[in-house]
C-alpha cells in the first residue's frame, strides 16, 4: 500500500520541476541566443532545524544539518519579447539538486514526557537521528535589484525529496519529524549577488526550506530549516540582461471569472497516531507503530476572482470538504470517554490568491470554518482556519482547465495532500482571458 501511496505522491509532485513557457513568445531566440540563457550555480547551506511548536522545542535536542545545492538555471532577457518575463523583471527558472545532510538533527523524549510508573510508556536509551534528504526541486527566481556588479532576488522553490531513513521502532522511536520516503519540498530565500567577473559572481543568502509527506503518512511533524547559504554562480547572460534595454510589456486589461474546482486528496489520521503514540501500552502490537492506513478526502470549491494584473488574480471562495474516515474518528473518540458529534463535511469561507507564469501559477489561500465537526483532537490540535498551497499546469486549448497538486493545512501542519482539477469559467472579457492564457 504505501510503494502505491508513494507512486501516486511522485506523480502529483512531480510537475512541480517542469519550468514551462508560453509558446507564444512574440520572438523566439535562435539556437545562437539560447546559448546566453544558460547558467549553474554551486552552493552549501549551513543550517539549523527550527521547531514549529511547544512540544517539539521539548523533545528536539541537535539542530545543525548542512546542505549542497546545484542548479541549472534558465535566463529571460529583454530580446525574448516575453510579457510574463516583463512584468516580472525577467526573472529566471531553474531546475535544482540539493543533498541535505541531517544526522545532527536528533529528537529525544526523555522520562518527563512518559512518567516513571512501571505501566507508563518507556523511554528509549537513544537519540534518534534525522535521515538525509536528496530533493528535487523548480525554482523562480525574481530579480529586486540588478546593477552592473550587484543583484538582489527573492526565490521560491517546489518539487519532491527522497529520504532512504526514517521513523521507525528500531533505532529512530522518536524522530517524528520523518515518516516517509516521498517527501513534498518547499522553499524560500532572498540573496545577494556580487558579479567580480564577466561570468562569475559570488552569491550569499537566506534560506527557508520545508520537506514533509503532506499528511499522506505519520509521523509527519516536518522538518524546518533556516539556512544562510554561500555559492558561485555562472552567468553568461547577465551582462546582458543589465545591459539591454527593458521593453515595455503589452497592456492588459482586467476581467474577472469564476473558478470552479474540484479534488481528490489522501490523508493519514492525527488521531490513530495520537493513539498509538501515548495510549496504546507498550507491549501492544500497535504500539508506537509507523504503519497507518490511509482515507481519501473530497473537496469542491466556487470562487469568484478578480485577475487585474496578468500575473495577479485575487478573490474569495466557499470551499466544501468531505472525508470517508469520520467513523474511524467518531470509534477512537468514543474509545477516549468523548461521545460527540462527528461529521464527514465541513465547509469554509476563503480569501484566494493566484501568481501566473504563462501556464504555471501559484495558488494560496486562507480560509475559515463555518462548519466543521471532526471530534475532540481536531478541536484541539487544529486551528479554526486553515491553509491551502499548490502549483497549477493550465491547458489554453481546453478553455484554461488546470491540473495542479494542494496541500491543505492547519497552522502551517499538514493536513492532506490533493490532486485539483479547476475551470476559469469567464463572467466578463472573454477574449482577453484567451489572449493572457
Amino acid at each position: 500500500m504505501k510503494i502505491r501511496l508513494s507512486i501516486f505522491l511522485l506523480l502529483l509532485t512531480a510537475g512541480l520541476i517542469v519550468p514551462a513557457r508560453s509558446h507564444s513568445a512574440v520572438n523566439e531566440p535562435t539556437e545562437a541566443d539560447s546559448a546566453s540563457h544558460w547558467g549553474a550555480s554551486l552552493s552549501v547551506m549551513p543550517g539549523r532545524a527550527i521547531a514549529v511548536d511547544e512540544w517539539q522545542k521539548k523533545w528536539q535536542k541537535g539542530t545543525r544539518n548542512w546542505a549542497a545545492d546545484l542548479k541549472l538555471t534558465l535566463a529571460t532577457l529583454p530580446s525574448d519579447s516575453d510579457a510574463y518575463a516583463s512584468d516580472y523583471g525577467y526573472p529566471t527558472l531553474s531546475a535544482g539538486l540539493r543533498w541535505s545532510f541531517n544526522h545532527g538533527i536528533t529528537t529525544h523524549k526523555g522520562i518527563e514526557f512518559w512518567g516513571e510508573d512501571e505501566n507508563a510508556l518507556k523511554e528509549v536509551g537513544y537519540d534518534s537521528r534525522m535521515g538525509n534528504i536528496l530533493s528535487l526541486y523548480g525554482e523562480f527566481a525574481r530579480p529586486l535589484v540588478r546593477r552592473h556588479h550587484w543583484e538582489v532576488d527573492y526565490t521560491i522553490d517546489m518539487g519532491f525529496g527522497y529520504s532512504p531513513y526514517i521513523y521507525n521502532k528500531v533505532d529512530a522511536i522518536d524522530n517524528e519529524l520523518i515518516g516517509s520516503h516521498l517527501l513534498i519540498f518547499f522553499g524560500a530565500g532572498v540573496h545577494a549577488t556580487y558579479h567580480f567577473a564577466h561570468d562569475w559572481g559570488l552569491r550569499l543568502g537566506l534560506d527557508f526550506y520545508h520537506h514533509s509527506n503532506g499528511a499522506v503518512d505519520r509521523p509527519n511533524k516536518g522538518a524546518n530549516i533556516v539556512a544562510p547559504s554561500l555559492g558561485i554562480v555562472y552567468q553568461p547572460y547577465y551582462e546582458a540582461s543589465v545591459a539591454e534595454q527593458p521593453k515595455r510589456s503589452e497592456p492588459f486589461a482586467s476581467y474577472w471569472y469564476l473558478n470552479l474546482s474540484a479534488s481528490a486528496g489522501v490523508r493519514s489520521l492525527i488521531e490513530e497516531w495520537q493513539l498509538t503514540q501515548f495510549y496504546t501500552n507498550p507491549g501492544d502490537e500497535d504500539y508506537r507503530t509507523g504503519d497507518f492506513k490511509h482515507y481519501m478526502a473530497y473537496s469542491a470549491s466556487a470562487d469568484v476572482m478578480w485577475r487585474y494584473a496578468r500575473r495577479w488574480a485575487t478573490g474569495l471562495g466557499v470551499d466544501v470538504f468531505y472525508g470517508d474516515y469520520d467513523k474511524r474518528v467518531k470509534e477512537i473518540s468514543i474509545s477516549r470517554g468523548y461521545d460527540e458529534t462527528v461529521s464527514p463535511w465541513s465547509v469554509g469561507i476563503a480569501a484566494k490568491h493566484e501568481a501566473f507564469y504563462h501556464r504555471l501559477s501559484l495558488n494560496v489561500s486562507l480560509g475559515f470554518y463555518l462548519y466543521r465537526k471532526m471530534g475532540t483532537w481536531a478541536r484541539e490540535l487544529e486551528a479554526p482556519y486553515y491553509e491551502r498551497i499548490g502549483l497549477n499546469y493550465s491547458f489554453p486549448r481546453l478553455g484554461g482547465l488546470k491540473i495542479g497538486v494542494n496541500v491543505k493545512a492547519h497552522k502551517t501542519k499538514a493536513d492532506l495532500t490533493e490532486l485539483l482539477i479547476s475551470y476559469p469559467a469567464t463572467i466578463f472579457a472573454k477574449k482577453n482571458r484567451k489572449k493572457h492564457q
